[in-house]
């Protein structure tokens, strides 16, 4: 299960980002229990470990002018069939891909990354238009 782009998705992301802000549809699987790559022993879950993460990258994405849109719990399959996937979900908000590849490329957001990896069993990251930078693209149509 994937927890980080491949370089093709990278690059994809940046030749398709939108002109302005860009917004990620975050889909989050946490691990039953942390598991940090140096191998230290940790009470935490894989929530818990990534909300130290979210905490940290919260502040970095503020930072830059972008916000935490909204997050929440899925809570009842409404259409569809089978288990719900998802332990968290989220939308956040940044100024433009030059603020989102700054924040990735911090030291800030380094240190922060190893309770991403410790809690993170699976995670789908989206890019989403805006309702204005889909009619944008339509010509206004």
């Amino acid at each position: 299960m994937a927890i980080a782009p491949t370089a093709e998705q990278i690059k994809d992301l940046v030749d398709r980002a939108p002109e302005g802000n860009l917004y990620m549809l975050n889909l989050l699987k946490f691990k039953d229990k942390a598991e940090y790559a140096d191998g230290r022993e940790t009470t935490l879950t894989g929530a818990d470990a990534y909300a130290l993460y979210g905490q940290g990258v919260t502040k970095l994405i503020a930072e830059l002018g972008g916000r935490l849109v909204w997050n929440g719990r899925p809570n009842t399959l409404v259409i569809g069939e089978g288990e719900l996937a998802w332990d968290a979900v989220a939308i956040v908000e940044y100024p433009s891909i030059e603020a989102f590849q700054k924040m990735t490329a911090s030291p800030d957001y380094e240190a922060l990354h190893v309770h991403r990896e410790a809690g993170l069993a699976h995670q789908l990251l989206i890019n989403c238009l805006s309702h204005e930078q889909l009619m944008a693209g339509l010509g206004g149509r």
